[in-house]
């Protein structure tokens, strides 16, 4: 069982059990729909699905989204691609501005360019994508009416939003991907474990002390790890720090600040970071920290 600080913490976040996607319903006429909503920082949506597609983002903050055997932090530099029919449930890491696009794809195709599905299968599970400057703006222009507001019906109106449309899912079929989330197990003991430290991820304990809570031997969740995720404790550990430093630059901490949030020196940081991704920290975090309000392109 979760210890008793993680579960007074769930209990005190507020949950709503969706936000309204029906009444942003995307069609063949309307083939993208676009809503935002301003939510409070530990604010959870319930985990739900629906039969299209849909990409979150936000203006500011970040948000984590959970999917079935996944957990992906989105800072404001990115956007995930959730496919039609996947679970997904949404938590607030900070105050945020949370656009939402609900994409159409037909039935036999895949992707927000619904390509054939022999052609598309990267798009079949969720998907992290970088947010360009030009789809950034386009998602802004994007109409947010729903569907029992008053809508707009001058010709032009309508000409717009398909042009919009169009040019939206271009620019998400050819976005770049990064890695920004992690792989979550389905095993009870190794799952509690990868929770505890995505809830922690500044705690640099070994991984006998991590295993110590979840019952089961250090080699028993070696080899879980192997079994179930194809990579080891320290190797998924780092993918965590690191989705957790995108997170903590798009706030507006430097790299040194940084690092010392996730328990590193900024020599030791640096050094995971190069060895982790081939890049130098200050590269790697880059774009999450030129994606955020007022900060130079």
């Amino acid at each position: 069982m979760p210890s008793t600080p993680l579960l007074a913490a769930a209990a005190s976040r507020p949950v709503v059990s969706s936000i309204t996607p029906h009444l942003f319903v995307p069609t063949a006429a309307r083939p993208v729909r676009a809503k935002v909503r301003h939510l409070a920082a530990n604010t959870q949506v319930a985990p739900h699905s629906h039969p299209w597609a849909q990409v979150a983002m936000a203006d500011r903050g970040v948000i984590r989204l959970g999917v079935d055997g996944g957990s992906y932090l989105v800072p404001p530099s990115h956007a995930l691609w959730i496919p039609p029919g996947m679970v997904h449930a949404v938590t607030l890491v900070d105050d945020a501005d949370l656009r939402t696009l609900y994409l159409y794809v037909p039935r036999s195709r895949c992707g927000p360019d619904a390509a054939p599905l022999a052609q598309a299968d990267a798009w079949r599970g969720a998907r992290m994508l970088e947010v360009s400057p030009l789809l950034r703006a386009l998602v802004r222009e994007m109409p947010t009416d729903a569907d029992d507001q008053p809508t707009f019906t001058a010709a032009s109106g309508r000409r717009r939003e398909r042009h919009l449309s169009a040019l939206i899912r271009q620019e998400l079929a050819q976005a770049p991907t990064r890695r920004l989330g992690v792989d979550l197990p389905r095993d009870k003991r190794l799952r509690q474990l990868c929770e505890a430290v995505l809830a922690d991820p500044a705690r640099h304990d070994t991984l006998a002390a991590w295993a110590r809570d979840t019952g089961a031997s250090p080699r028993t969740v070696a080899r879980l790890f192997r079994q179930e995720l194809a990579t080891s404790f320290t190797q998924w550990r780092q993918q965590v720090v690191l989705a957790q430093a995108v997170s903590l630059a798009a706030r507006e901490l430097s790299i040194a600040q940084i690092a010392a949030e996730l328990g590193y020196s900024p020599s030791a940081f640096s050094a995971m970071v190069r060895r982790s991704v081939g890049q130098t920290a200050g590269r790697f975090l880059g774009k999450a920290m030129r994606a955020r309000p007022g900060a130079e392109p």
